[in-house]
């Protein structure tokens, strides 16, 4: 599998060995450096479990350990946000 640009990747130590503890990966784009054959340069953002990009990071790592979350173009699911409640504090009136 080659990523795209927007891709989510699992990444895990199937994809190198540097990811002991596995990450998510959204794919800015496929660097163009030369590399050993089945490996790829990619470059993105490391992103949290709600889906928020945290770091940006260029990672080389083996193409067929890698695991596609969500393809491009695809929407993304969205966290479910709860309702705030009002606060004692907010009920007051002046």
């Amino acid at each position: 599998m080659l990523p795209r640009s927007g891709d989510v990747l699992h990444v895990t130590r199937a994809a190198s060995v540097q990811f002991r503890k596995p990450i998510l990966f959204r794919v800015i784009r496929v660097l163009d450096r030369p590399t050993y054959d089945g490996w790829v340069w990619l470059e993105g953002y490391e992103l949290n479990a709600a889906g928020d990009a945290v770091n940006r990071r260029s990672i080389f790592v083996q193409r067929a350990g890698l695991r596609q979350l969500h393809a491009a173009g695809q929407p993304r699911p969205h966290a479910v946000r709860s309702a705030r409640r009002p606060t004692q504090a907010s009920m007051r009136v002046a």
